[in-house]
């Protein structure tokens, strides 16, 4: 495996990310964009913290028409706040349910909402408020004059299209992700518990390099799984089962997000030809890949290959979405999503089917869409069903 890529990003990086964000900001009239949610504090400061899991105290950073970010938070972040290129700090001591940095809010937006300022909080599908629906209307009340816009859509248009820096980062965990899943057959035996199968999965991928493993799910049964989103069981492996792990492991905050199938054993024809028609429709994804094509267009070309063994393509709502930050960003490859597809954004390509007497299967892999069409983050799957 290649050298690991720095950790963090140069302050240009951030500087770069803030000068794309005010650009849209002004073409769009608005004054400011205040931000709750973990990937979009992180995207416009650096700071990065595992915190964001325990809901007791909200987060905020306010991004100006000009200048650097505010950053609005409770004091025990203050000294990692510090560390990144943020320098307008406000802090409160929480948690404090009366004033959970209200009051620091107010006095921050107080001259917007003076001159009937516009500013943008993410509304729309895929985000969310983090900040207690209570909190915000007595927010909103305190600043009489404050227009709040939707700004998911002016966030998400950079978020979607990586820098280099960040494919760096994406590269060298899917790296360790195809790693990992290498050594799978080491150590999945039949006999072994599934549920212990995921736990040497787990130690592998710590082991190759990565920071954390916080998405693994998976499915094994004979002849074919029927669910991909379960906890494992203590059911050991037996011979004719098809097996699939799917995991989102990360490295400095950076998601990689695919699979991979195997027999136990020998692979009964269904199972081999189900997996034959996914790995063809994602070949038929890697062409659709390119920029100035939609998302629906890469839909349609996974899906029409699917049609081959199952005309509903596994009735998952989508074949695929945005990676980064997030196990799962915008946007998604469905029939709704025509999202224009342009260079340097990295997505996953995930066709699923169903087949038999109520199995399923799912394929998926990683990408990079370059000027020329699309570029395997991942080390692509084997063409033919492996056989442990």
């Amino acid at each position: 495996m290649s050298e690991a890529p720095r950790r963090g990003f140069a302050e240009a990086e951030f500087a770069a990310r803030t000068a794309r964000a005010q650009a849209r900001m002004a073409d769009e009239g608005l004054d400011g964009l205040l931000l709750l949610t973990e990937p979009e504090v992180r995207y416009f400061s650096g700071f990065h913290t595992l915190f964001w899991q325990s809901p007791t105290r909200p987060w905020f950073l306010f991004v100006p028409a000009s200048g650097k970010p505010i950053a609005v938070i409770p004091e025990i972040g203050a000294d990692l706040m510090r560390r990144t290129w943020v320098e307008d700090i406000r802090t409160w001591s929480a948690p404090a349910p009366e004033d959970d940095g209200i009051s620091l809010l107010t006095e921050l937006l107080s001259p917007y909402a003076a001159r009937k300022a516009r500013i943008g909080v993410m509304k729309g599908h895929e985000t969310s408020l983090r900040m207690p629906l209570g909190d915000y209307e007595r927010l909103m009340a305190g600043l009489p004059g404050l227009e709040v816009a939707d700004c998911t859509g002016l966030v998400r248009a950079l978020r979607m299209v990586k820098s280099e820096a960040e494919i760096e980062k994406l590269a060298h965990i899917c790296a360790i992700g195809s790693q990992t899943f290498a050594r799978v057959p080491e150590f999945a035996q039949e006999g072994l518990p599934f549920e212990d199968l995921f736990r040497a999965f787990r130690r592998e991928a710590l082991t190759q390099g990565a920071d954390d493993v916080p998405y693994l799910v998976g499915g094994a049964d004979q002849g074919g799984y029927h669910d991909v989103i379960s906890p494992p069981t203590p059911r050991p492996l037996q011979r004719g089962d098809i097996v699939m792990l799917d995991t989102g492991a990360t490295w400095d905050g950076y998601f990689c997000d695919f699979d991979r199938n195997w027999a136990m054993g020998q692979a009964d024809d269904a199972s081999r030809r189900a997996y034959d028609v996914l790995w063809r429709a994602t070949e038929a994804g890697l062409v659709a890949a390119r920029p100035g094509a939609t998302c629906r267009d890469l839909f349609e070309a996974m899906r029409s290959v699917i049609a081959e063994l199952d005309e509903a393509g596994g009735d998952v709502g989508r074949l695929g979405h945005g990676l980064g930050m997030q196990l799962t960003e915008w946007p998604s490859h469905a029939a709704f999503d025509q999202t224009v597809i342009e260079e340097n954004m990295a997505l996953t390509l995930e066709p699923s089917l169903s087949y038999g007497d109520g199995r399923i299967m799912v394929h998926e892999e990683n990408i990079v869409v370059r000027a020329g069409g699309a570029e395997l983050l991942t080390c692509r799957a084997a063409p033919d069903l492996p056989v442990i």
